[in-house]
């Protein structure tokens, strides 16, 4: 049997809570549909949280934590990799959610296992890495030394897009610390949360240590988020949502990690290798058909190879496929809601009005938008300055390094970028003076690892993620002294 018969031989069965280690219905009784993107048709249904639940979920943490911050790091070591190993064994299961629960083409499916994997390996090496220090001390036979502990119960939000690598990483990493964990996943993600937690329980977690309340975010999102137990809150999501999780973090005095939009630029300089460069532009915006927040929405490519560059680009982007999800040669998907369609035909719409060139794309097929690549594209269009999250991009002209530098800057957002060019000099300049996170030279911006520091500047996130990180963020420092 192949991979894709196995897949399509899952079925799904409603979905409750996952609180204190089992399927907790909510306490009022509601549930909403989980839709299939391709044509929404209804998979199950999923709790409606409110915040009873949430309440019930903070206060299961936060007992789990008082034997579980005692844990010892073997024991920690363990479980993750014994999530790891049921992980490579369930990634068919894993893979069919991810398609048929937000349209997700194989290939990406498969690229979210493979990432979960790592994420849960390296979490299962910082159990070891909570070290401290000894500190000289100005008394004499005073030694002094700094000692790391678990901070608490951390809220994790997580988004559709990659539910999976999100998932694990806003998990894998308070629980490898000592840390437990609350989750609310995406609306349109419960599915997926929801087996995960299964998971984390066969590999050995203690009951309660991760929870997951589904919901919707606008309702229980800051009951979540401002109750006094929480000591920390990681959001993968929009800026505004996260400008809003920013600001109540702020009253109430809570960690934070937020990785919000972008609106990324890649620069293709006159002496870039063209097959290299056209290649990481298709991969930096049309995977996941560009519902991905480090998307290369904005490119500015050389004016001496502009016109070429667009001919092959295009007609690349217009020949990537588009057929069943489990066809491994699909590429683009549909979009996750009819919310987000609009948003997506409006911004196309709204350039087409106001003078931009469709040189592909722009139709829908179903609820599939086309690889759309625009041209002439101006400040007054909606889609200069705002995300799209969807497969479209905007292909701009450029003289220099320089202009290329001050068009990449012009962004209240700064998550990704990247630059393909032979000149070392260019190269590191654009390093240096880019407004981003995260940049890279003559690859796909669309790129992460487990032990990076991951995020953006600007609009596009405060803090990062990445295990050297995360042990920052989910310990805390005690300074101990002893008299001799």
């Amino acid at each position: 049997m192949s991979t894709a018969e196995k897949i399509q031989n899952v079925g799904y069965q409603q979905i409750d809570h996952w609180i204190d280690g089992k399927s907790t219905a909510p306490v009022k009784g509601k549930y909403f549909p989980t839709l299939n993107p391709v044509d929404d048709a209804e998979i199950t249904t999923a709790a409606s949280g409110s915040p009873d639940d949430i309440n019930v979920a903070i206060e299961t943490a936060q007992r789990a934590f008082t034997s579980f911050s005692k844990s010892l790091p073997k024991e920690r070591e363990r479980i993750l990799c014994k999530a790891a190993e049921l992980l490579e064994r369930d990634r068919d299961e894993f893979i069919s959610i991810l398609v048929d629960e937000i349209g997700s083409p194989i290939k990406k499916a498969g690229f979210e296992v493979e990432k979960g994997l790592a994420f849960l390996r390296a979490a299962a090496g910082m159990t070891r890495q909570m070290t401290g220090k000894t500190i000289p001390s100005d008394v004499p036979g005073k030694f002094s030394m700094s000692i790391r502990s678990p901070i608490g119960v951390i809220a994790a939000i997580t988004p559709f897009n990659v539910p999976l690598i999100k998932g694990v990483r806003l998990s894998c990493n308070p629980i490898a610390l000592g840390n437990t964990v609350v989750m609310l996943p995406s609306e349109e993600a419960p599915l997926l949360s929801n087996r995960l937690a299964k998971l984390y329980q066969e590999a050995g977690l203690p009951d309660g240590v991760f929870n997951v309340v589904s919901g919707n975010g606008y309702e229980i999102g800051d009951t979540l988020t401002t109750h006094p137990d929480v000591k920390m809150v990681t959001f993968t999501g929009s800026s505004v949502v996260g400008q809003h999780i920013r600001e109540l973090c702020a009253k109430h005095n809570k960690r934070m990690t937020l990785e919000l939009g972008g609106k990324s630029p890649l620069v293709i300089m006159e002496d870039a290798s063209m097959k290299d460069a056209i290649g990481g532009a298709i991969q930096s915006i049309f995977m996941f058909q560009g519902q991905v927040c480090m998307g290369a929405s904005r490119i500015y490519v050389h004016e001496n190879i502009f016109e070429p560059f667009v001919k092959q680009f295009s007609k690349i982007a217009a020949s990537l496929g588009r057929g069943d999800l489990r066809d491994p040669d699909t590429v683009i998907g549909p979009i996750i809601s009819e919310r987000q369609r609009g948003r997506v035909r409006d911004h196309i719409k709204d350039a087409r009005d106001k003078g931009a060139t469709i040189v592909t794309g722009g139709e829908w097929e179903s609820n599939r938008c086309q690889p759309t690549v625009l041209t002439g594209v101006t400040p007054e269009m909606t889609v200069y300055a705002e995300e799209t999250f969807g497969p479209v991009v905007s292909v701009y002209s450029v003289s220099s390094i320089d202009e290329a530098i001050e068009r990449s800057n012009d962004s209240r957002f700064g998550l990704s970028a990247g630059i393909y060019t032979q000149n070392i000099s260019d190269a590191m300049r654009y390093v240096m003076e880019v407004e981003s996170g995260m940049v890279h030279v003559n690859g796909a911006i669309l790129h992460d690892e487990p032990h990076v520091p991951f995020g953006g500047v600007k609009d596009s996130g405060s803090g990062r993620e990445g295990t050297e990180e995360d042990i920052e963020a989910m310990t805390e420092w005690k300074w101990v002294t002893i008299q001799m």
